[in-house]
């Protein structure tokens, strides 16, 4: 597993207890050992990737339900909700990584962490937002 995956795990497992639980971010970034565990450089990119995701949730979960035909995000199972919030954060405020890894990477961590069939359901997601917005197709 590369280190950035790793990071994006613990984001996933701080957004989920964020989104039953309410934890404040810095109150899960203190009390990590996980996150104390890794480089600077990723923690630094976990944090980003928790706090952007948390900050713009309100936008992030308009889009997955515009998307989402007949899916309320209440409805959604809290892991693939997280997983697609915290892709289509880095989607489209982490402009350095590239979209097809985005893309992989969160149909990875919903194989491990969620359901078979939820990696087809978050694929369809992401896939269906970036051929909705102008000039952010999966080739772009």
């Amino acid at each position: 597993m590369g280190a950035r995956r790793k990071a994006r795990e613990l984001a996933l497992q701080m957004l989920f207890e964020n989104d039953v639980a309410g934890t404040a971010p810095q109150e899960m970034f203190d009390r990590s050992s996980d996150l104390q565990k890794v480089s600077a450089t990723l923690r630094d990119f976990t944090e980003r990737l928790v706090s952007g995701t948390l900050t713009r949730r309100e936008e992030l979960d308009e889009i997955i339900t515009r998307q989402a035909d007949h899916w309320r995000l209440s409805r959604m199972p809290i892991v693939d909700r997280n997983i697609l919030r915290l892709a289509l954060f880095e989607l489209l405020h982490e402009p350095a990584t590239p979209r097809p890894v985005v893309i992989d990477e969160a149909l990875e961590i919903a194989k491990r962490f969620s359901t078979p069939r939820s990696s087809q359901f978050i694929n369809g997601i992401l896939d269906g937002v970036l051929k909705s917005r102008p000039g952010e197709g999966p080739a772009a």
